[in-house]
């Protein structure tokens, strides 16, 4: 519990109405994209730089545990206060700072919306690619912390790949910037990309320097449907064999493909064991160009059916396939637990395979979609947590997966991170003597362990 004398100064702080103290008031603060609920103590919302800090020093002399947060999209359980504490919601530093035209640069609050960053930067012909499917809710405060990837990752990378310098504070206080505002910098120790991605257990995020690219001339959206997952894979290798990297390309398994039959507006041929959406960008020459390329690829590799999209109303249509799949999942099961698990892109077909095998034998429905040009898959554990029997399996699964991920030279997180859920499997992945390495790291940044305590790293 923080007591009351450090409440009275947190509000004077930050100001009465930017402190939550109430429990109606903090229940939306209490979970995240998991769905799993910890209650905090108190929720605060800094408005500067300056705030955060005074908030963090007062929280290491107390040690009081402070949680940074996002918009709560996480699902890892990275924005939950295990231990109680005080959430610090980055919300109301939202400001757009600066758009370079020139440099190509963008400078940002860290409770700027992805999508409203990626729309505000369109309009002067620049853009920000990384586009996770929670863009119209996360922030890039969130992003940051996750390195969060998205749809577009496997032509132009994940957000590390765009952050060139951060503003950040330490649990003591002390106000650090990292990083450069130039394309190229390499002066000491890279803490930018080591703050990436910590899922603010070391600093606490309050500006970013972002690189921007001009805005791609045109794009063609691609559906097509393949009768088995094997081929599709093929000619996934066969489309990056011939030069092209897709802005997008998608996978879907024939279980996702029978959950969304009966809401597509195209029709799910009822041979079809796995699609690919696939997108490439660029100018209208080569657009047109690597199109062709995709559909001869997806012709010799036997598609059951290919259609390429002419205006943007029929690209909406062909997306609709890709935005209907997790709503759908719920056709076969109350609830589900998902992992983001990744492996070479050329063991798709092996992947597909394990669930098949894992499936059958846990008796749980294990539907598969993602990105598959880069090899990161979403396998859902569908199941029903209020029979006990099922609920049991969940857990033994899982490791049994990520066992099996981690034989074929894939990783257990893609995109997701390690948070609270994955942090109990971290030590399959990463041998003692990282780990150690680690603590020491986290120990370096936070002496008195106060900030967002309990992820990725377990006691």
């Amino acid at each position: 519990m923080i007591d009351r004398a450090d409440l009275e100064t947190l509000a004077r702080m930050v100001g009465p109405d930017n402190l939550l103290t109430n429990q109606p008031e903090l229940a939306p603060y209490a979970t995240d994209g998991t769905k799993l609920v910890f209650a905090p103590d108190a929720v605060i919302f800094p408005g500067t730089t300056e705030q955060t800090a005074a908030i963090l020093r007062l929280a290491t002399e107390r040690e009081i545990p402070v949680i940074p947060r996002g918009a709560g999209t996480g699902m890892s359980g990275g924005a939950l206060p295990v231990h109680g504490g005080l959430v610090m919601s980055l919300e109301h530093m939202n400001r757009i700072l600066e758009i370079d035209r020139e440099n190509l640069v963008a400078k940002v609050e860290p409770g700027v919306i992805t999508a409203h960053l990626q729309e505000a930067v369109e309009n002067v012909g620049l853009f920000y690619p990384p586009d996770p499917a929670s863009l119209h809710i996360s922030t890039i405060g969130g992003n940051v912390a996750e390195c969060a990837g998205g749809l577009r990752a496997v032509k132009y990378g994940v957000t590390r790949d765009y952050v060139l310098g951060l503003t950040v504070v330490l649990p003591t206080g002390d106000i650090i910037r990292t990083g450069v505002e130039t394309m190229k910098g390499v002066a000491g120790y890279d803490l930018t990309h080591l703050i990436v991605g910590s899922e603010g257990t070391l600093a606490v995020v309050t500006s970013i320097t972002l690189r921007l690219l001009p805005k791609p001339e045109t794009q063609r959206t691609m559906l097509a449907f393949f009768p088995d997952v094997a081929v599709a894979a093929l000619t996934v290798s066969r489309i990056i064999h011939r030069g092209i990297i897709p802005t997008i390309l998608e996978f879907m398994d024939r279980v996702c493909l029978d959950c969304i039959r009966e809401e597509m507006a195209i029709p799910v041929p009822a041979d079809a064991g796995a699609m690919l959406l696939m997108e490439v960008d660029g100018n209208a020459f080569l657009v047109e160009q690597e199109s062709k390329k995709i559909q001869e690829a997806c012709e010799q590799g036997k598609a059951i059916s290919f259609e390429k999209a002419s205006t943007r109303e029929e690209a909406e249509r062909l997306w609709q396939a890709r935005r209907e799949i997790s709503p759908s999942l719920y056709k076969l099961k109350p609830h589900k637990t998902s992992e983001d698990i990744v492996v070479p892109r050329s063991r798709l077909p092996e992947l597909i395979g394990v669930l098949g095998e894992l499936s059958s034998r846990y008796g749980l429905p294990l539907p598969a979609f993602g990105h598959a040009g880069d090899g990161n898959i979403h396998v859902n554990i569908m199941h029903d947590k209020d029979d006990p029997r099922e609920r049991g399996k969940v857990v033994p699964l899982v490791r049994e997966l990520f066992e099996k991920i981690l034989t074929m030279g894939g990783t257990i997180t893609g995109e997701h991170g390690i948070g609270i859920t994955k942090a109990p499997y971290l030590e399959m992945e990463i041998p003692k003597p990282g780990l150690d390495l680690m603590s020491r790291i986290k120990k370096a940044f936070d002496p008195r362990g106060i900030l967002n305590p309990g992820k990725i790293l377990l006691p």
